[in-house]
């Protein structure tokens, strides 16, 4: 095989950022997602955790998605644009009972537009109201959520960390959107079969690629 087969062969990858205020469930959804991938999670020590999942889209497109959930980083921290810098889909997350979380958003969507510009493309950014299992303690109305979605050209999301509700369908919606796929109900769910990995874990400052194999992708720290 040539290395252009190869590399037409080889999965896209695409970096998907978490942003958000703290307490807003940022952890608990990229750990809900990653989790259910293989059931395990790797964390650096560099004020971010780092997580890895294979997920196919219609066209039997591979895509290895490069989640990156910032923590405790708050608007004011030092290594925050370079977590921002080149991600490909972006998603900023509130938690539905808690007002001022939604009221800094539009603090980290000007963030993300600021430390892109120079980039060749703005990353697609989603809007994702966490906690809807806690529906009953609602603060930001759900007609809050949609016009800052349509002022800003967001998608919108509705999930529960703590359930898995929509959560998978979140990220792989974010994902098609990215690579200007379309995806129909039927495919969403279709989509929701995962390929299983395990994480191998290192140095944090070193690369990561995936690796794949006959029946499973491993994702190797090396």
């Amino acid at each position: 095989m040539s290395d252009s087969e190869e590399e037409a062969q080889q999965d896209k990858q695409l970096k998907i950022v978490i942003l958000g205020d703290g307490a807003s469930g940022k952890t608990s959804l990229a750990t809900r997602f990653a989790q259910e991938a293989f059931g395990k999670q790797y964390k650096q020590t560099v004020g971010l955790d780092f997580f890895l999942k294979r997920i196919t889209l219609p066209g039997n497109v591979s895509v290895t998605l490069q989640v990156w959930d910032i923590g405790g980083q708050t608007l004011g921290g030092k290594m925050l644009d370079k977590y921002i810098y080149g991600a490909h889909g972006v998603l900023l997350v509130y938690d539905i009972t808690n007002y001022q979380s939604f009221e800094d958003l539009e603090d980290w969507l000007g963030m993300v537009r600021k430390v892109n510009e120079e980039a060749e493309r703005q990353p697609n950014v989603a809007l994702v109201a966490n906690k809807i299992d806690l529906e009953h303690m609602r603060t930001v109305k759900a007609d809050k959520h949609s016009r800052f979605c349509q002022e800003n050209g967001l998608s919108s999301h509705f999930v529960s960390a703590k359930t898995g509700d929509s959560v998978a369908v979140c990220f792989q919606r974010v994902a098609a959107d990215t690579l200007g796929i379309k995806l129909n109900k039927a495919e969403m769910e279709q989509s929701q079969r995962v390929v299983k990995a395990d994480i191998i874990k290192s140095a944090p400052d070193s690369p990561v690629r995936a690796v794949s194999q006959p029946k499973s992708s491993v994702c190797a720290i090396h």
